[in-house]
């Protein structure tokens, strides 16, 4: 098995190229990624914050106890964190979710209780609600998982600059699966991507942004 990390196709100003270009990977998947076009800047923190925030996409996929998930609907309020990846991924996966869990622990209960951490597959087929539950499950427990149809999870990732492309098996049985690294933080205040953060981002810089996602605040 092979995991190609993919940076979304954004135009950025130079700044902002500097950061993603030194935070992510780059892509030999054969997809092609008509992702939206947005205008970021770098900020004072290890985010890159978006000029033109991003709105969730519609989105309504299966959630890891087998139920229907609303994106827009169930997440409305609350400051989201969200990531395309799969959870047979053997590095770059397992890495964010648990930065991003340690340091959600680290929150006061009150704000613990409000953050909502969603993560979509970009491997549906293998990727069940079961195997989503158990896997996330021993990460956080407060996780959310969501499956569902590739070409509606795409979609909604493109939405967001966020590049996937459909898991390919390869002659020797093993697949590759290519995947953006984005972690997208939206705001509780409007309900908008505000920030990106790229792969790399510790969980010690994970712990100093969170209360902002939490109270809408620049970095």
């Amino acid at each position: 098995m092979r995991t190609t990390v993919k940076l979304g196709a954004v135009a950025v100003t130079a700044s902002a190229a500097l950061l993603l270009t030194a935070c992510g990977g780059s892509s030999s998947g054969s997809g092609s990624n008509a992702a939206a076009v947005v205008s970021t800047h770098a900020s004072q923190g290890p985010g890159v914050a978006l000029d033109s925030p991003f709105a969730k996409p519609s989105l309504v996929l299966t959630d890891n106890h087998g139920k229907s998930f609303d994106l827009v609907k169930e997440t409305a309020g609350h400051p989201v964190l969200l990531y395309f990846g799969y959870t047979h991924c053997p590095d770059v996966c397992p890495t964010t979710m648990s930065d991003i869990a340690l340091a959600k622990s680290k929150l006061s209960p009150a704000d613990q209780a409000k953050l909502q951490v969603v993560f979509v597959t970009s491997d549906p087929d293998r990727d069940t609600p079961a195997r989503l539950n158990a896997w996330l499950g021993a990460i956080d427990k407060s996780f959310i998982g969501l499956t569902g149809k590739f070409s509606t999870i795409q979609a909604a990732a493109r939405s967001l600059g966020v590049g996937i492309d459909p898991p390919v098996k390869e002659k020797d049985g093993s697949i590759t699966v290519t995947h953006g690294a984005e972690v997208l933080g939206f705001w509780p205040k409007d309900n908008k991507a505000h920030v990106v953060y790229m792969s790399g981002t510790t969980a010690d810089q994970y712990t100093r942004e969170l209360p902002k996602i939490i109270r809408s605040e620049k970095s």
